[in-house]
This record gives structure tokens, sequence and C-alpha cells, in this order.
């Protein structure tokens, strides 16, 4: 004898019901103790050293500069006690984790992003009351950073839109370095910086297409290809540096920078006004690429098929949409805007090129992307605490910090080796990425 389970509305089905609850938590994904371990970990670091073991000094910061239509007040802390309530709330920021994670339930993004706050800060004042000067400005500490983050912005910008369309862009080191090169020598023949940067964008294009045509067209395996273009790439300007800009400077290495440009008014407010009103054309570009980048990304049409196509790209072409084309232009997209990152570098940073100018940042800036989760506002915000980091180690040896010059000029990699550690596991990427795609 059969039963018939109708399946009109307001018929019960608790079988059913009972059998797929009882699949989803079969099927759950238990929560990882990582994240709890790692916070409780770095919260009993900062009680131990930047708490008991502070230093008993007042640590000043300034918060306002000369230029600045009012000035407030510098902001002191005892570093000793400053650090120890640092500590205590980092530690509690622990507890509750692990709470969390008793209960079945994940840490909430808030919460890390305020741990990392909190535990930069603490450091921060540790740092600075044990210094010889103890005392720095804050606005410039802040200003710097977003200065110096400009190129790891455009470069991680320059991975999203390859990693979205699923390709690995390994290679944003050697379009920085070919963006740097190419606006010097091209600004310098020139005597124009607006050509420079120009070209600086056709460099890194150059390069993203080499990576696309070996990568989508010929399937070579992308991390190789974006290794040998790296080398390659060092190679080729190290080559003309030694052979043509230094034999002749004054012709090939001597390019026009690209001006500060202020903003009335705005440009003289404290701390905010250096960060979004007292920037160079690229540093101005860098806060338009990353919110284009955004909403062409998660807004539009055009976005929408860049990421199916990133995500399922069999899907993406039973429903019409060219994968293997649309992945090589947003590759060569991607490149334009390292390229675009890399003039920072001889048009503003300094006056010219230098081998190896670009010290690694292509890489930084790839960690920035993983750091952000593959998306252009988490991407800014990753690459703006790697930019913190390095303008601190730079800021912290002239005061003089107790701490040893070698771990101040390892702390920015430092960083960036943690912040990537942190998310093995929980952060992934779209699912074709490295994948090539043949058309069956």
């Amino acid at each position: 004898m059969s039963t018939t389970v109708s399946s009109r509305p307001g018929n019960p089905q608790p079988d059913n019901a009972a059998a797929d609850s009882g699949a989803a938590a079969t099927s759950a994904k238990p929560v990882s103790w990582k994240t709890p371990v790692l916070l409780a970990a770095f919260g009993l670091i900062a009680l131990v050293f930047f708490g008991l073991l502070g230093p008993n000094k007042t640590a000043s910061f300034g918060i306002s500069t000369g230029s600045d239509f009012f000035q407030l007040p510098a902001l002191e802390v005892n570093a000793f006690g400053g650090g120890i309530v640092l500590s205590v709330l980092l530690l509690a920021l622990a507890a509750y984790a692990v709470y969390l994670k008793t209960k079945g339930r994940p840490a909430p993004g808030w919460l890390t992003v305020t741990f990392i706050v909190l535990f930069v800060a603490a450091f921060l004042i540790w740092v600075v009351g044990g210094a010889r000067t103890p005392s720095i400005s804050l606005a410039g500490l802040i200003a710097g950073s977003v200065t110096l983050a400009v190129p790891l912005v455009f470069g991680s910008l320059s991975g999203v839109l390859c990693e979205r369309v699923g390709v690995v862009n390994i290679a944003i080191e050697g379009q920085l370095l070919g963006g740097a090169f190419t606006a010097a020598i091209v600004a310098t023949m020139t005597q124009n910086p607006f050509i420079g940067l120009a070209a600086a964008a056709v460099a890194g294009a150059v390069v993203s297409m080499v990576l696309a045509l070996f990568s989508i067209k010929y399937l070579v395996n992308q991390i190789i290809v974006g290794v040998v273009l790296n080398v390659l790439v060092s190679g080729v300007t190290g080559f003309l540096f030694s052979t043509v800009m230094q034999e002749d400077k004054a012709r090939f290495n001597s390019p026009p920078g690209l001006d500060i440009i202020e903003i009335p008014i705005l440009s003289e407010v404290p701390i905010i006004g250096p960060i979004l009103f007292r920037q160079s054309l690229v540093g101005y570009l860098m806060y338009v690429a990353v919110l284009v980048v955004w909403v062409g990304l998660f807004k539009t049409r055009w976005g929408l098929r860049v990421r199916a196509v990133g995500e399922h790209p069999q899907a993406a072409d039973t429903l019409g949409i060219n994968v293997n084309a649309t992945r090589f232009w947003n590759v060569t997209l991607g490149g334009a805007v390292a390229g675009i990152g890399g003039s920072f570098f001889t048009l503003v940073a300094i006056d010219s090129f230098t081998k190896e100018i670009s010290g690694g940042r292509g890489f930084i800036a790839l960690a920035a992307l993983i750091f952000g989760r593959w998306n252009p506002i988490g991407a800014f915000f990753a690459a703006l605490l790697f930019g913190f980091a390095d303008n601190l180690q730079s800021i912290v040896t002239i005061i003089g910090t107790p701490v040893p010059s070698q771990f101040m000029a390892m702390l920015p990699y430092l960083v960036t080796v943690l912040a990537v550690a942190g998310l093995v596991g929980r952060s992934r990427g779209p699912a074709a990425s490295g994948i090539p795609y043949v058309k069956d």
C-alpha cells in the first residue's frame, strides 16, 4: 500500500522538511578555531609587550598641520596606561570570538576589523612612547600612508579586474615597473608628465596583453607566465636603465613631475584635508578608480558578465558571452590600471627611474587583493594598511624607537604575511580563477 503526499499549499510535509534540515546540518561547514586562537594570541602579546612591559612615558600625537585653517591640540596618551586599556579591550574581543565559536558561530567581520585597529593603536602608542622623541604627527603619518598606498591600490585594482574574470595576475610587479619606466622616459623626452602618464597606462596594458595571450589563447599556466613576465620586465628595464638612461640622464631620465593639487579650503581641514584634497593627479585618480571599478563590477551589466565569467564560464558561454574575449580585454584593462600606478614612482614620488623602483610592491598589492576579498573597496583599505606599515617604519626610525631598525624595515612585509596567513581557508576567490577555458 502506497501513501501519496499532496504538494498543494497548506499540506505540511514534515518528513521532507526534516530530511532537508538534517542534510543542511550535515553539510554545514564547522566554524574554525583559527580566528579565536589568533586573536587571543595577539591579545596576550599586546598585554605583555604593549601593556605590562610598556614604557611609562607620554606619547604625543599631533593632529593638525601648520597649513590647517584651525588648529587642534595634540593627543597625549600615557603609554603604559594606554597599553593596558587597549590590551584589555583586545582580550575582550578575543574572548567574545571564543564565545561565538562555542556557539558554533563565526566571528563577524566588524570584530576582526576592530581588533586590527586597536592592535595597531596599541603598537603605535608603545613605539612612540618608547622613542627618544615621543612625539609624531598623526596627520602626517596618515597622509603619508595614503601616499605610499597609491601604487598598491592601483596594483590591487588590477588584480581585482583580472581575477574577477578568471585570470590570476601575478605580473602586477612587472606592470608597475613597466609603467614607471615608460612614464619616466616618455615624460622626459616630451617634457610633458601627462603624456608620460598615458604612456605608463599603455605600457601596463602591453605587459597584460602578453599575459592574456599566453594564458588565454595558448593555455600556458597563468602563474608561470606572470612570474616570467616579472623577470622579463625587470631585466629589460634594468638593461635600458644602465645602457640608455644613465648614459644621458638629462635626455632620458629627468621627467617633469605631477604637482600636488590642493583644493581650496577643503585641503586645510585637519587630517581629512591632506588625505582627500591635497593629492597629485595620480592620487585623485586612485579614488576615482576605486569607485569606478566597484560600481562597474557590482552595479552594471558589464560587471555581471565579468563576474559570471570568473565564477562559471560554461554558464556564461551558454548565455552568449564570449568568455575568452571578456577575459582578454579585462586583463588588458587591469594592466593599464597597474601601469598608471607605476607612474606614481617616477612622476610623483621621485624625479627619476632606478632599477627595481617598484620594490616588490606588486606582490604586496596581490596580498591586498586577497586580504580585501577580491573587492575593490576591501582591496583599497587593505592597501592603506600596508601603506601605513611602510610609512610607520620610516617615521619611527627617525624619532629614535628602541625597536631594532631591521625589524621596522621588515614591518610592511610582516604585516603582509600575517594578513594573508590569517585568511587561509576563509577567503575564497572566483571559482574559475586560474582555470583556462576551452570551448567544447
